[in-house]
């Protein structure tokens, strides 16, 4: 069965992906062309929103589980404008794709928006001319960012 769909999340660093990878044990494949997935649409679930039929297991780069198996299905991302969409096919859990990235990529979404605005206040505070710290709320696991600058 084909259950391909999008991870909401506007992907605009590919080194930030590349980083978030290693964390989440996955492998970035650059300009690898296809992504492992059913291998073709059945019509049991919509296709996602800009996606035909053709489109599908078609990518700019792919995402893989580190050691995965042979069926292990594995992310695409497809350029679109100055971003990538991110497509995978979820049945079974992607046969282990799942487990790295998340129920609907949602481990994925969130190392992507962290990695990402820490990167931000680093630049910013750099050009600034503020210090930067970060610690973790050892209660909620929450990343403070503290900047500082001294007169």
């Amino acid at each position: 069965m084909s259950h391909v769909t999008t991870i909401a999340v506007e992907i605009r660093d590919l080194e930030v992906v590349k980083e978030i990878c290693r964390e989440l044990g996955l492998e970035f494949h650059e300009n690898q062309k296809k992504y492992k997935w059913y291998g073709r649409h059945v019509g049991d679930y919509p296709l996602p929103a800009g996606v035909t039929k053709a489109d599908l297991g078609r990518c700019d780069h792919a995402i893989a589980v580190k050691g995965g198996s042979a069926q292990s299905y594995e992310i695409g991302l497809v350029k679109k404008g100055d971003q990538f969409m991110v497509l995978w096919d979820f049945w079974q859990g992607g046969y282990g794709l799942e487990n790295c990235v998340g129920k609907n990529g949602q481990k994925f979404v969130d190392a992507y928006t962290k990695a990402v605005a820490i990167k931000t206040t680093k630049a910013f505070a750099r050009a600034k001319g503020f210090s930067y710290t970060q610690k973790v709320d050892p209660e909620t696991n929450e990343v403070i960012l503290l900047l500082r600058k001294y007169s």
